[in-house]
């Protein structure tokens, strides 16, 4: 495989996301954190028109709009569109600048921690999540293979999409230690990505914890499609806990428990994230997989010294 040559750092997909925003912005006032000598790297401000208006998307949600029937739609009328088809002309693969990597920068209102979103189980990404867990022990490693997210998502543009997910943080909050965070974590992704372009031998977790995406869950309705129930407070905020078959999932306006009634353990995210409401999702239900890390093939192309 050949080395990574290029890698953009994104932030504003969701104009609402401010710590995506204001991390590429201080990238931009200061290029030499994110430099490294094997690739170059580049930021990129993505949904400008939701950022100067503090929404999350104008028009669609421009993390669905990437898929290639959005990108080939001629004269699109939605902004969201426009601007993706606009970034894949420049950082897609026929770009005229393409990522190798893309690793685009989102925060959420649920409980995630530090996570690291694989939208397929490549080695390349295996190992880089392998190399990162083993600097930072409590980094949750999401796998959304089986999500269709690596056809629509911005990251998809690149040869190798990741996302960063931090939370819990409001929408339109800029919350300094997760800011922090979240900066030590890109630059562990740098150094990583530099490493292995040097074929340098990494520490990495054997085997990977992922939490494989199973589907998600609906708020209970009524007839007319208001929403008849909330998140039991015993669920709120147990991102990546165990939920077995039983245990309270919603709590009704009428006060009656609503149980989880799946047949299998499952561990939930994103759980009463606020930007999912208008999509119906409660939170998305995972499944705890522990991978064993076959024999990688090293990156064939060093750098020259």
């Amino acid at each position: 495989m050949d080395r990574i040559r290029r890698v953009l750092l994104v932030g504003g997909t969701h104009g609402n996301e401010l710590t995506g925003i204001y991390l590429i912005r201080r990238f931009q006032y200061a290029p030499q954190l994110i430099s490294r000598p094997s690739f170059e790297t580049m930021t990129l401000l993505s949904n400008l028109e939701a950022i100067a208006a503090g929404v999350r998307y104008i028009d669609q949600d421009m993390n669905r709009c990437c898929d290639r029937a959005h990108l080939e739609l001629p004269d699109p009328v939605d902004y969201e569109i426009r601007r993706a088809q606009e970034i894949n002309r420049r950082f897609g693969p026929s770009g005229s600048t393409p990522a190798d990597v893309i690793l685009d920068i989102h925060s959420t209102t649920s409980n995630m921690g530090m996570t690291l979103i694989l939208d397929d189980h490549h080695p390349f990404k295996l190992r880089l999540a392998a190399a990162l867990s083993a600097q930072q022990p409590d980094l949750r490693i999401y796998s959304s293979a089986d999500s269709g997210r690596q056809q629509d998502a911005l990251r998809s543009l690149g040869r190798f999409g990741i996302c960063l997910e931090v939370g819990p943080v409001a929408q339109g909050v800029l919350q300094a230690d997760l800011f922090q965070r979240t900066e030590a974590l890109v630059q562990q992704i740098l150094d990583v990505l530099d490493q292995q372009n040097w074929d340098k031998p990494l520490p990495a977790v054997q085997p990977l914890t992922v939490y494989r995406y199973l589907g998600t869950v609906p708020y209970p309705r009524d007839a007319e499609g208001q929403i008849t129930a909330m998140i039991h407070p015993q669920l709120q905020g147990q991102d990546y806990e165990r939920l077995s078959p039983g245990d309270p999932m919603f709590l009704s306006l009428t006060g009656e428990t609503l149980p989880y009634t799946g047949e299998t353990v499952a561990f939930p995210v994103f759980i009463n994230e606020a930007a999912y409401y208008e999509k119906d999702i409660a939170m998305v239900l995972t499944q705890r997989q522990e991978i064993q890390l076959g024999a990688i093939e090293p990156l064939s192309t060093k750098p020259q010294e």
